[in-house]
């Protein structure tokens, strides 16, 4: 599967979204995670890992091959084992890798001779969404396109003019991730024409945790760990038939900040929750999953 997450304005949380959903994806799926922002990754600098190998490696070996076992030689592995593609932090260099991968095939390249297979899936990070961008034929070659946006008038509009213009590939395909509080998801799907897939919740603390730059580690009852599994479940069972009753759209908040969990009480999620340097010296730091 060729899952590809995108946003239309602002920043919604894209990438930290990936790595979430990345790290629940069920089991026995192999999965890896791809930045293929245009305007550049966020991997490396918050997991403070070595841009090669990742998509600048990945799309010299490309100009040769399409070869699936090309994505796996590519990859960096956080501790939790979750594989990334790690994107180069400056646009000139990703938009030319992306241009690399894409141009072998006019396609998805190399990811999609990876995601050929069933139990296999790439949740690609395509950052700001622009079909005609480096990024626009993978997002096309996608099995599945999920648009974050927040439930506000200002993003929603953004998204409507889209849908309308015919720049996304209409409700068959793509789906809606609402991100924090705002317009209900069945107002959303009625006004704007594209259906929601689910709700994520405003949960700032697991945010941070997920992107390595908390205090704490992820608690597995944390509202967006909760999220980010029920919708990889969904996804990996059937991605055509999200977003298709009311109990997708179960409402998720997380308790206001400052007031703990019940549930989360004395839980952390297992394993070790530190990384090394790519190398392997320097000090141990705090990583997810």
């Amino acid at each position: 599967m060729l899952l590809c997450l995108a946003s239309l304005k602002g920043s919604p949380g894209v990438t930290t979204l990936g790595v979430a959903l990345s790290a629940r994806w069920p089991q026995p799926w192999r999965r890896v995670l791809v930045e293929a922002d245009p305007a550049g990754g966020d991997l490396a600098a918050r997991y403070r890992l070595a841009l090669a190998p990742g998509l600048i490696s990945l799309a010299a070996a490309a100009r040769r091959s399409t070869d699936a076992a090309l994505v796996g030689e590519h990859t960096q592995t956080l501790v939790g084992g979750l594989a990334v593609v790690v994107g180069p932090t400056r646009p000139d260099q990703a938009r030319a890798a992306l241009t690399a991968i894409t141009g072998a095939d006019g396609r998805a390249g190399v990811l999609g001779s990876y995601t050929g297979r069933d139990d296999v899936v790439a949740v690609v990070d395509c950052g700001r969404l622009d079909p005609d961008g480096p990024a626009g034929p993978i997002i096309v070659a996608a099995d599945q396109l999920l648009i974050l946006a927040r439930p506000r008038a200002d993003e929603l509009a953004h998204v409507a003019d889209q849908v309308i213009s015919g720049i996304v590939d209409g409700p068959a395909r793509t789906r809606l991730l609402l991100v924090g509080p705002g317009y209900p998801a069945a107002e959303v799907t009625r006004e704007v024409g594209l259906s929601v897939a689910g709700t994520v919740p405003w949960d700032p603390r697991t945010a941070a945790a997920v992107s390595g730059q908390g205090a704490r580690t992820p608690r597995p009852r944390a509202a967006l760990v909760r999220t980010a599994t029920r919708l990889a479940n969904k996804l990996a069972g059937d991605p055509r038939r999200i977003g298709s009753g009311p109990a997708d759209h179960a409402a998720t908040d997380p308790a206001p900040e400052g007031v703990p969990d019940p549930e989360e009480q004395g839980k952390t999620l297992p394993g070790p929750w530190t990384t090394v340097s790519p190398n392997g010296s320097g000090p141990p730091r705090r990583g997810w999953p």
